[in-house]
């Protein structure tokens, strides 16, 4: 074979690859267009109120609208294995994962960006080492005892090997879908909520509230029930008690990691 025809494969391939990325891509946003639709005309209604916690609301019910319709098109799987344990795993379409991620990072700068009364509960702190290592270590503590309990099953029984090509385009989207949602819950929600109660039943508060948020995940998008219920609710109280001490930039990148993790790492 020559080198021409090489290169019309790889082009011929690429071309294919591209045009399924983006038929699922428009798939997906026809999906979600119609609630996103009602999503912008609520938030134009109570754009001009003073106490931003309606947008807040409304915005986390975006957010859901987002992340669940990514299960019936087939973007993540998930389940349990002994009925206890939950596992998840991504679309091995990795330039699709990719342009999710760019579009959430986009979206999450618009959000910010068009809002002033949002953008202000955001506290303010530069990314350093003990910001990341706390990162790190609360990832560590959300994901490590999921991922201790399913090493005692083999790995076709919770979703499958990933391949290791694709573990940087999975952190990369956990990571940027992640930031959002915790922009979400801890930069704004847990922040307003700071400004009617103490912090720490603020903080308590989020993470519970972030685990709620996932019910219909839990229990009519897919049947994972309590497990999943579970792992959101230690994971979200982790996230809020990291953003309460130690600021937004550890209970990201815990959220991110440990996400991450769980979709990579599990076998």
């Amino acid at each position: 074979m020559s080198r021409e025809d090489v290169v019309e494969g790889f082009l011929a391939a690429l071309v294919v690859s591209f045009g399924v990325m983006l038929t699922d891509l428009l798939t997906y946003l026809l999906r979600i267009t119609p609630g996103l639709t009602l999503v912008t005309g609520c938030l134009l209604l109570v754009r001009r109120q003073r106490d931003p916690l309606l947008s807040i609301v409304v915005l986390i019910l975006g957010f859901i609208l987002i992340r669940d319709a990514m299960t019936p098109l087939g973007l993540w799987r998930l389940g349990t294995v002994g009925g206890v344990v939950p596992w998840l795993r991504f679309t091995t379409d990795t330039t699709l994962l990719a342009a999710l991620g760019v579009a959430t990072l986009v979206l999450t700068a618009w959000v910010l960006a068009s809002d002033q009364r949002l953008r202000a509960l955001i506290p303010r702190q530069r990314p350093d080492l003990a910001a990341i290592g706390l990162g790190i270590a609360g990832a560590a503590a959300a994901a490590g005892p999921v991922i201790a309990i399913a090493s005692h099953w083999p790995p076709a029984a919770r979703g499958g090997a990933v391949a290791l090509s694709a573990v940087p385009v999975i952190l990369f989207f956990c990571l940027a879908g992640n930031l959002f949602e915790e922009v979400l819950f801890r930069g704004l929600l847990q922040t307003r909520l700071a400004q009617a109660m103490s912090p720490v039943r603020a903080a308590l508060l989020s993470g519970l509230l972030f685990a709620a948020c996932h019910i219909f995940l839990a229990s009519t998008v897919t049947d994972l029930g309590w497990p999943l219920l579970v792992f959101t609710a230690w994971e979200g109280l982790i996230c809020a008690f990291l953003r309460l001490r130690h600021g937004l930039t550890p209970a990201v990148l815990t959220h991110g990691l440990a996400i991450a993790a769980l979709a990579t790492a599990l076998p």
